[in-house]
């Protein structure tokens, strides 16, 4: 009994998530670093099963991996020992997390498979230091309700970006999403599902960017990320992946999920571009995919 004291007690101090499953992929243990990166207690998941779709895995095409493409399954159904991959997990609030998977068959002592330990981290290398994140609160330069740069830090931003541009010949083009009906979310849910929806949309757009790209509140519902070096393939790309991961999170409300969309509007910038020329194009951009019909990414031509 010991030894599983000091077992558990050393899986619960790593830093990333471990879970177990048995052959029917029912969740058997589930450590602190899994609580700390879903947002789910042990006691939400343990006795649950993957196909129950608690953390709804999908890659980056919004593939629910769950049911087709498991890395669980990889490993124990079809004979391999380990397996690798990176999904996006469902975080509890409601927004998608990246993270990196690695799963290791359990075997019995006749080599027949009786389980799989899954050991996941994530990925976002987009974490601000505290001490930064307590600066730029006194800088006023977040948004208060998601934590995500506001309008002026956006500003300071896209400034840089076109000196960069200028000087030394660096793309860069931004995403204007909004988000889709987001009226009828305050008016059927209210306002606090509305701050939620917020919350996660931001968490989603901010957590999948790369680190040298920014992604910030507007204001309303309107987000824009700025996207370096890149070229009008490579910004499609990444405003399609961002409205896929939108798409495919979801939030509980009481008995109710919720779940949205977003449209974005996306350009590059050119040399005699201002601030205001470019978002002008950009939010253009966005009404063209809002009359289209919603939940897409328009381009300029």
């Amino acid at each position: 009994m010991e030894d599983c004291v000091a077992y558990k007690d050393l899986l619960d101090n790593l830093y990333e998530g471990v879970y177990f499953v048995d052959t029917g992929r029912k969740i058997t243990y589930w450590n602190k670093g899994a609580e700390r990166i879903s947002g789910y207690s042990a006691s939400e998941v343990v006795g649950s099963r993957c196909a129950d779709n608690i953390l709804v895995h999908i890659d980056e095409r919004g593939k629910e991996l769950c049911k087709h493409g498991c890395p669980l399954v990889s490993a124990m159904l079809n004979g391999k020992s380990h397996c690798e991959d990176r999904v996006y997990l469902h975080h509890k609030s409601g927004h998608r997390v990246p993270v990196a998977v690695s799963v290791s068959t359990i075997r019995d002592p006749g080599g027949t498979a009786v389980g799989a330990i899954e050991v996941f981290r994530d990925t976002d290398s987009r974490t601000l230091d505290p001490q930064l994140i307590e600066d730029l609160k006194r800088a006023a330069l977040l948004d208060t309700l998601t934590g995500l740069p506001n309008r002026r830090y956006i500003e300071m931003k896209l400034s840089a970006s076109f000196e960069e541009l200028r000087r030394h010949g660096i793309p860069f083009g931004v995403l204007f999403a909004d988000i889709d009906h987001f009226k009828r979310i305050n008016d059927t849910y209210g306002h606090s599902a509305g701050d939620n929806v917020l919350k996660m949309v931001g968490s989603t757009l901010h957590g999948n960017m790369r680190a040298y790209d920014m992604v910030g509140r507007w204001g309303g519902e309107e987000f824009i990320a700025v996207v370096s070096h890149v070229d009008r393939d490579q910004l499609l790309v990444v405003a399609d992946k961002l409205r896929s991961l939108v798409e495919h999170s979801f939030l509980s409300h009481g008995d109710i999920v919720i779940r949205v969309t977003a449209t974005m509007g996306a350009t590059l910038a050119r040399p005699d571009d201002t601030q205001e020329s470019l978002l002008e194009r950009a939010d253009r951009l966005l009404y063209r995919g809002k009359s289209c019909g919603r939940n897409c990414s328009i381009l300029e031509e």
